[in-house]
């Protein structure tokens, strides 16, 4: 099998040296290159056509989302950041993603030495799934579906009406942060409560979820234990924390606590999907976005089963169809859907 060819940008010269001989530990990978800035980064490319990018978030000249900004245009490649655990570096890491960086790993702060095999191990783990990715819509002109209004349910629904017992509950992963804006900024103000796992390390589900709030009609919040899920109320799960629905009469909340890894993942999609299965059944709309591997899959059959009606983002249109194509595959998808399209397909559900 072919290896995965990788290009590291980093400003300092240590951590590119420490990346490369990290990276190279795996047969997989091959480090074709490095660069200590985008300019260099850019040429690099140009000569060596790497099938992925390391890029550090903070760098001299400039920053990688103005980096990623200018290349993915002209030339676009999937980029895995290196981003550090500030608040700054939080924000620009989330910057990134927008400007079309597939995922991040985050430098250890302290243990140094088990902290950087660990990172090393993540690394080496998202360049492979990265490699996979498409990335190809970059190369066409992007509509910021964020100026779009809102599209409105139809006045007198007996759907709307009834929307305070409709949950929906969406999961993503890798590429899932651009795919739930894309979704979340068409749902009107009203729109029934929404409830999301996206597979995210804790301190940036909060900085996402305000981001999200000053571009959605609904309210969107990182969730916080037994907070109400609402028509016109996005609920985003904390990063580290799992977080699942329970009902109490005609009352909707979620439960938001620590616990183990399901599926390799904390936040699970799986937690989530499940407990809409068993609370909300065919009063729910199941949602899997782009991502790697099979979280929720079962959970999503589980909805599917108790009466939910369940979508996927289809494979054109996702970053990885992993999560989609497993949750297809194990019959908890009625149908897939291109991402464009997905927030119409919910909304249709409930008349609108």
């Amino acid at each position: 099998m072919r290896k995965v060819r990788v290009l590291v940008v980093d400003d300092m010269a240590m951590v590119r040296e420490i990346l490369a001989k990290g990276l190279a530990m795996d047969p997989m990978i091959e480090v074709v290159a490095t660069a200590a800035d985008p300019f260099i980064a850019r040429d690099r490319i140009i000569e060596h056509k790497p099938d992925v990018m390391t890029l550090d978030v903070e760098m001299p000249k400039m920053d990688g989302v103005e980096f990623l900004r200018r290349l993915m245009p002209q030339y676009p490649i999937p980029v895995v950041m290196v981003s550090s655990l500030t608040e700054r570096g939080k924000q620009i890491t989330l910057d990134a993603l927008q400007a079309g960086a597939i995922d991040f790993v985050l430098k250890p702060k302290t243990d140094l030495a088990r902290g950087l095999n660990s990172m090393l191990v993540e690394l080496r783990t998202k360049i492979k799934i990265a490699s996979t990715a498409n990335v190809s819509h970059w190369k066409r002109n992007r509509v910021d579906v964020a100026a779009a209004p809102p599209r409105p349910l139809r006045a007198g629904s007996s759907a709307l009406a009834e929307s305070t017992d409709k949950i929906i509950a969406i999961g993503a992963s890798t590429g899932g942060t651009e795919a739930i804006k894309d979704v979340i900024t068409r749902f009107p103000a009203m729109t029934p409560g929404v409830v999301i796992v996206q597979h995210m390390p804790a301190g940036f589900t909060k900085l996402f979820s305000e981001r999200m709030n000053t571009l959605c009609a609904m309210d969107v919040k990182e969730a916080e234990h037994d907070d109400r899920v609402l028509p016109g109320r996005v609920l985003i799960a904390p990063g580290g924390m799992h977080m699942s629905l329970i009902r109490s009469g005609g009352v909707y909340r979620v439960c938001v606590k620590p616990g183990d890894t399901v599926n390799g993942h904390c936040p699970s999609v799986e937690v989530l999907m499940r407990s809409v299965a068993q609370y909300a059944a065919g009063n729910a709309v199941g949602v899997m976005l782009t991502g790697m591997g099979g979280d929720g899959a079962d959970g999503l059959k589980a909805m599917r089963d108790a009466g939910a009606r369940t979508f996927a983002q289809d494979e054109a249109s996702c970053v990885v169809f992993g999560m989609p194509k497993v949750a297809w595959e194990r019959g908890g998808v009625e149908r897939l859907v291109p991402l464009s399209q997905m927030a119409d397909a919910v909304l249709d559900v409930f008349g609108g």
